[in-house]
């Protein structure tokens, strides 16, 4: 049996793994994929990137390649279904960007190739084993030895399984159906282009929901219907075509569907991991969290942890063994708060007279700024703050948002190394600054809005600040 060697090994070809996999090459380190399928299905799958993830794209020089992928611009995210704004937040990007999965995946591959790498595809992970020096995984036709493991395996991982690592949470009591359907015609109900949110989704009955998404093709459309407090008799077994033809003319008939290209059922399961480390292994996209696909977060949350993991795993390996240990902490307690906010979304469902009073509160709630706003926060990721030391400048922990520099660049720019980066301004007192677990890249400005130095991982966090 063949064998293999490299300092990380990647565990599923998905956006998560695919994400991180590009980022390990970035900083230099020797890093493998392998996935069970021979080939991407091209499928298309997650169709958006929220404001925070569309950022880190950007932080690599990325984004553009999404943007040329794109077919949609969405001014609004939702929450339970309800159109929210991005309105207030200082991002140059306070929108989503329509983009299948599937181009999502092809970009990262393609940059992850860029970098030397390269996905080895038809090896599904079998077993694995580690001691203090690494890992041992095993396919039926490869054995590879490396540093640290990362399941990027989605939410059946076998990894995950492997380690018997808890998936803390519950089993929920709805299902959703997606499908990618071409019709004879723009349905009566339906948008032609995707550019809001609104009218996006209609109610089904009581708990029922049926949504119509347009995609890139004259015609195509993402169909989503189910319901979310109740599941049929056959939830567990595929979706027929029937069951697609029938729910869509209920919602949106006389207009016919002339093909399915696609079609899955999905339930409304919310599960963590216990742990998203085990020694050298590590945990990251679903299959160290689930939910129900609510306000558009499932691959928006996998790649940002990505980004949080990659510069820390190349730390690890270069001696910083100590920045690895934040992952966990930092990334869980995100993890946690989307299925926390799912479940609040779930809780809008009005399933009685008391449950739509208080969905017609909500609704003329979320039209207020503020309410808005932190909505808006919670399903974009831009509110996403770490955890500071004690005593540290307030501003330890956020993120960085984009600003000009002097010669007209973006700050952004800074980042497509993959490097901690310094800002100082003259006469800073960098006598604080603590060790940086990576390269440094260092920029003199004449002056900063917030600090008179500050230095940002990776990831667009704030590390460091000077207290005054």
């Amino acid at each position: 049996m063949n064998e293999l060697h490299a300092d990380v090994v990647v565990a599923g070809a998905g956006p998560t793994g695919l994400m991180l996999a590009a980022e390990l090459r970035l900083a230099g380190v020797d890093a493998v994929v392998i996935e069970r399928l021979s080939e991407r299905t091209g499928l298309s799958k997650a169709l958006n990137l929220q404001p925070r993830t569309a950022e880190m794209l950007d932080l690599r020089g990325l984004l553009p390649r999404a943007e040329e992928r794109a077919f949609a611009t969405v001014q609004e995210g939702h929450f339970a279904a309800v159109p929210i704004s991005y309105a207030g937040w200082d991002t140059r990007r306070p929108y989503q960007l329509g983009i299948p999965q599937a181009q999502v995946e092809e970009l990262l591959e393609e940059r992850f190739a860029e970098l030397g790498g390269k996905v080895l595809r038809g090896h599904e992970l079998v077993g694995l084993s580690q001691d203090a020096a690494g890992v041992r995984v095993v396919t039926p036709e490869l054995v590879l030895s490396c540093r640290y493991l990362v399941g990027c395996d989605g939410g059946r991982s076998t990894v995950r399984k492997l380690l018997d690592v808890p998936f803390e949470g519950e089993d929920g009591a709805g299902y959703g159906v997606v499908a990618d359907v071409v019709v004879d015609r723009i349905p009566d109900r339906a948008a032609g282009t995707w550019t809001s949110m609104r009218g996006m989704v209609q109610s089904a009955g009581e708990t029922g929901f049926c949504g119509l998404i347009p995609l890139a093709e004259p015609l195509l459309y993402r169909l989503t219907f189910g319901d979310r407090a109740r599941r049929p008799a056959t939830f567990g077994s595929p979706v027929t075509e029937a069951e697609v033809h029938t729910a869509f003319a209920a919602t949106y008939g006389p207009a016919v569907i002339k093909e399915i290209r696609w079609m899955s059922r999905f339930s409304d399961a919310s599960r963590l991991a216990a742990h998203y480390r085990v020694g050298h292994v590590l945990l990251a996209g679903d299959a160290a969290h689930i939910h129900f696909p609510a306000g558009g977060q499932g691959l928006n949350l996998g790649v940002q942890d990505a980004a949080n993991l990659g510069w820390k795993l190349a730390a690890a390996l270069n001696g910083f063994a100590d920045v690895l240990d934040t992952y966990e902490p930092e990334r869980r307690a995100v993890g946690a708060a989307v299925l926390d906010n799912v479940a609040a979304q779930n809780g809008l469902i009005p399933q009685t007279r008391a449950g739509r009073a208080l969905r017609a509160l909500f609704t003329t709630l979320a039209d207020l700024p503020e309410v808005s706003h932190h909505l808006s926060g919670l399903v974009s990721g831009l509110a996403v703050r770490y955890p500071a030391p004690p005593h540290a400048h307030p501003l330890t922990g956020a993120r960085l948002a984009d600003f000009r520099l002097p010669d007209g660049s973006w700050a952004s720019t800074l980042f497509h190394r993959g490097h901690h980066v310094l800002l100082t301004t003259p006469g800073a007192d960098l006598s604080g600054l603590p060790p940086v677990p990576g390269p440094l890249s260092t920029t003199d400005l004449p002056a900063l809005p917030l600090a008179p130095a500050a230095l940002i991982r990776p990831d667009g966090y704030f590390a460091w600040l000077p207290v005054t």
